[in-house]
């Protein structure tokens, strides 16, 4: 008997565990969560450094063929069109299956390449098979990054600078993982992990990455605070943990520890997005408590003799008013505009723009250009920052210190943004545009100090070129998301990260490279050596990069005088409230749900009146 009474309550118990794992997996909070850890893989286009070396070993590239793969790679990771388009015809899992096997028919066939298991295969072929798999980081930002922003509009800048901050650290994350797994150093490896382990985390949370009716919460920028100081503590940990291991020789077991604390860290905001989802799920319950409670009072009401004439005016509803005589016919809604009628006829700031009257407006043109001069300009730096650093003679051991400088600097600039931008826009309608504008002329400084060779100055200049270089993403992503509506948010984000590889041609290839080529060439005349034929050129001094960065510096503070005008044309825009639309919306959503609940109850009163009579 006490088994047949406790298999009732077992059974509850079991559907009200199932019910809550339900609604956790399902909910906002967890799919955070999914997003965070999607983002802290997708950053293998930064780990080109790592094994660049190995695959110019393996195939018998020279360094302008390296190159050519690295322009590939950044064409790839950078061009994204493709995946927003898709985006706006299906939902989010079908673009994060194709950027998973992007990601890993990429990368698998550079391993098969360079490990000799397949016939050594023809430059382009390599270039495709990295700009593929680059490509997928496109795909993986559009399916989690901007259904994020579309699940908190009114946090949007937050929710950019930690995702794009996970991105800027996954990087760092990926190489601990890396050596707890394998041991070495073998770049074909890195290739075949940065090959599988992107992919399958992406298809683990497939299914949870999705489009959900926002619900206004209170503690919503409580629970990014709480997900940001986990971050931070991430991210000193792989600061100090790196700086660690340059200094000494770590064996597997000590891989395998630090690995362990970045996993732990990793997977922490999962208790407190468990925590709030569990919260809401107790509001709810108390909810459906109370209204259950209202069913029974409303079926079992207090008996009342009322006339005969009441009880039916009450029982019967009136009839509707007849329509008048004169009153016409609703008419059929007048057919919309075709897309490209009003191309140059766009709505106010703020409302949702198509995708051609976004591309084609002014306010577009202008923040193009202005993220081709900065990012353009940062991201020569980075890729230069070995070549800087053997030009001016600091140590072979200080690049590896130069790279995670800016690895973690980029994740504070990310971060750093996003919040501050967020909270200054909230509290002091302070634009998004101007606080894009400071960010690109405090990086004129790390310009002019590289510029200008200041004895160990290339550690400030990491910093200051690391942390600008993220603070400019979410600053962009968030001011196009504002401008220009989210309703085609897929296209146009992908489309702001297009300028990225056409400033890097521009200022990278066309202006750092020549230029560092002719003072090489120079001083080798001056020498009286003749180059022979596939020898690399090799430049030493100041003057090797003096002049490609003063021409970067002016390029960036043109960058910031186009910011500037961008600007003076919104200003008006942001001094309103640009978020009281997604507020009414969420309002209105509310009253739907109360208006239903009460109907519901209406009707469950009144069918109990009628029973009784």
């Amino acid at each position: 008997m006490v088994a047949a009474a406790s298999a009732p309550g077992s059974r509850v118990g079991f559907e009200t565990m199932k019910n809550i794992s339900l609604h956790v997996i399902t909910g906002r909070w967890f799919m955070v969560f999914a997003s965070l850890l999607i983002m802290s893989t997708a950053g293998a286009t930064y780990m080109f450094g790592l094994y660049s070396n190995y695959i110019k070993s393996a195939l018998g590239y020279d360094q302008t063929t390296l190159n050519l793969l690295s322009f590939s790679k950044d064409l790839g990771g950078n061009v994204g069109i493709l995946s927003g388009l898709i985006n706006e015809l299906t939902p989010p899992w079908v673009v994060l299956s194709i950027g998973a096997a992007m990601n890993f028919s990429g990368y698998f066939m550079m391993y098969l390449a360079v490990t000799r298991r397949i016939p050594t295969p023809h430059v382009w072929h390599m270039c495709l098979y990295i700009c593929i798999a680059a490509n997928s980081q496109s795909f993986a930002n559009t399916g989690a990054l901007v259904t994020c922003v579309k699940n908190f509009p009114e946090s949007r800048g937050i929710v950019l600078g930690l995702l794009k901050g996970f991105v800027g650290l996954s990087g760092a994350i990926l190489t601990q993982i890396f050596h707890a797994l394998y041991g070495n150093n073998n770049g074909a490896h890195l290739i075949l992990l940065i090959g599988w382990l992107p992919a399958a985390v992406s298809f683990v949370f497939l299914r949870t990455i999705r489009i959900i009716k926002v619900v206004r919460q209170r503690n919503e920028l409580e629970i990014f605070y709480k997900l940001l100081y986990i971050s931070l503590g991430l991210a000193g940990f792989l600061m100090v943990i790196i700086i660690v291991q340059n200094s000494f020789v770590f064996s597997g077991a000590a891989y395998g520890g630090s690995a362990a604390v970045v996993l732990v860290l990793l997977f922490a905001p999962l208790g407190v997005l468990i925590r709030e989802e569990l919260s809401i799920w107790k509001s709810k319950q108390e909810a459906l408590n109370d209204f259950s409670k209202f069913q029974v009072v409303a079926e079992n009401p207090p008996a009342i003799q009322l006339p005969a004439p009441l009880q039916a005016e009450i029982s019967e509803p009136p009839p509707p008013p007849p329509l008048p005589l004169h009153a016409k016919a609703p008419t059929s809604p007048r057919k919309s505009d075709s897309c490209f009628t009003n191309v140059f006829r766009p709505p106010d700031r703020g409302d949702d723009y198509t995708i051609l009257q976004a591309l084609f407006s002014l306010d577009m043109l202008v923040l193009f250009v202005a993220t081709t001069c900065g990012v353009g300009g940062t991201l020569t730096a980075i890729d230069n920052l070995g070549q800087i650093g053997k030009s001016l003679n600091y140590p072979s051991h200080a690049t590896t210190t130069f790279v995670s400088l800016v690895s973690i600097w980029n994740y504070l600039g990310r971060v750093a943004s996003g919040f501050a931008s967020e909270i200054l826009l909230k509290k002091y309608k302070f634009p998004r545009p101007l606080m894009l504008t400071m960010v690109l002329l405090f990086s004129c400084l790390g310009h002019l100090l590289i510029a200008f060779g200041v004895p160990n100055s290339l550690y400030i200049s990491s910093i200051i070129i690391g942390f600008s270089f993220g603070a400019q993403w979410p600053l962009i992503f968030a001011i196009i998301s504002e401008i220009f509506g989210l309703k085609y948010y897929s296209t146009l984000y992908n489309f702001g990260a297009v300028a990225s590889p056409v400033g890097s041609y521009i200022l990278n290839v066309k202006v750092a490279g020549q230029l560092y080529d002719k003072e090489a060439a120079r001083q080798m005349a001056a020498k009286g050596l003749t180059r022979r034929a596939g020898e690399d050129l090799s430049c030493t001094g100041v003057e090797c990069y003096k002049m490609a960065f003063l021409i970067i510096t002016a390029a960036t503070l043109f960058g910031c005088l186009v910011s500037f005008v961008l600007v003076i044309r919104t200003r008006k825009f942001y001094r309103g409230d640009i978020y009281k639309k997604f507020r009414d919306e969420a309002a209105a959503a509310e009253s739907e749900m109360t208006t239903t609940n009460s109907a519901s109850a209406t009707i469950t009163t009144s069918a109990a009146a009628q029973s009784r009579h």
